[in-house]
């Protein structure tokens, strides 16, 4: 049979059944096969907007109706662009489950219009992965939905290492939002939104204030997230009757900035009540902050003793 024959031959076979998969086959003919389905399962294909149903974790914390009406219009007058992904649902025939895109989704479904979507047989480890990175490379999550997202994954038994794949974090990242995530309640964090402005460190110290005197659900209001994380922290910091008031962050003290010989900037030093921060550049050290590392018990104690080093 010429190629050519064979060719048709494979296009024209219908897709077998999942219960009788087929024989793996070797060669020309075979190595045609995985092509295809590799083809099949890189295209776009349109589906019914309410075929398809939430899935993974919760990644956004709230919705922004502004920005969703604006993504509508977008999408309405110049067509869905950026295709979603989702996978065939596991309990359900017929249906799907995103992995990402659901403002998509819903964009489409208020549109009345096919969703454009890249189908794939992923497992639910491998939806979080996707799902997570596809978060990560967003610039609009902001810390404390990222941590939420950690918490999700934590609670339904995934290791630390997937959690920082998901996230594209290391494991220090990664505990610390656990940190946050796991001493504060999901109400309250429900109750306070995404907070965009608010970082990790003023997270941290609302954590230390909420295991300090109470969780402050109530005192979150506010027209926004950062209204509301502000309120809970205004409500947080005020002593109780009879208690000492709590301490409250210390200003901000600008970086010194320590330059080398030839004038480039060679580090910055940040002085805190209890410590300082050497942030080193090391395109400058050339090895230098190993040798440190190693001989600062040694300077130290040359200090101590009167005797600083040349």
């Amino acid at each position: 049979m010429a190629r050519k024959d064979v060719l048709i031959g494979l296009l024209a076979t219908p897709a077998p059944s999942a219960a009788a998969p087929p024989r793996a086959q070797k060669g020309a003919i075979g190595a045609v096969s995985r092509s295809i389905a590799d083809l099949k399962a890189r295209s776009v294909i349109e589906l019914d907007p309410d075929l398809i149903e939430a899935g993974g974790l919760q990644d956004r914390l709230e919705s922004d109706a502004v920005d969703d009406s604006a993504l509508a219009r977008s999408i309405g007058e110049y067509g869905q662009q950026v295709p979603v992904l989702v996978r065939p649902h596991p309990d359900h025939e017929g249906r799907f489950q995103i992995v990402y895109g659901r403002r998509r989704v819903l964009a489409m479904r208020a549109l009345g219009q096919p969703v454009k979507a890249l189908v794939r047989d992923l497992d639910d480890r491998a939806l979080v992965l996707a799902q997570g990175q596809e978060n990560t490379a967003r610039r609009d999550l902001s810390f404390i939905e990222k941590a939420n997202f950690a918490r999700q994954l934590q609670e339904a038994g995934y290791d630390r290492k997937v959690i920082c794949d998901a996230l594209s974090v290391d494991k220090t990242l990664a505990s610390r939002m656990l940190s946050v995530a796991g001493r504060l309640s999901p109400a309250l964090i429900e109750a306070i939104g995404a907070a965009p402005s608010v970082g990790r460190d003023r997270w941290l110290a609302l954590a230390d204030l909420v295991e300090a005197g109470g969780d402050g659900v109530a005192a979150a209001v506010g027209e926004t997230s950062d209204a509301r994380f502000q309120a809970v922290w205004d409500h947080l910091s005020q002593p109780k009757a009879g208690a000492t008031a709590l301490p409250r962050p210390a200003p901000q003290v600008p970086p010194r900035v320590v330059l080398a010989m030839g004038g480039a900037p060679l580090a910055e030093a940040t002085l805190g009540t209890t410590t300082m921060t050497l942030k080193l550049r090391l395109a400058q050290t050339a090895g230098f902050e190993d040798w440190l590392l190693d001989n600062l018990p040694a300077l130290l104690r040359d200090w101590q003793n009167g005797k600083p080093n040349a």
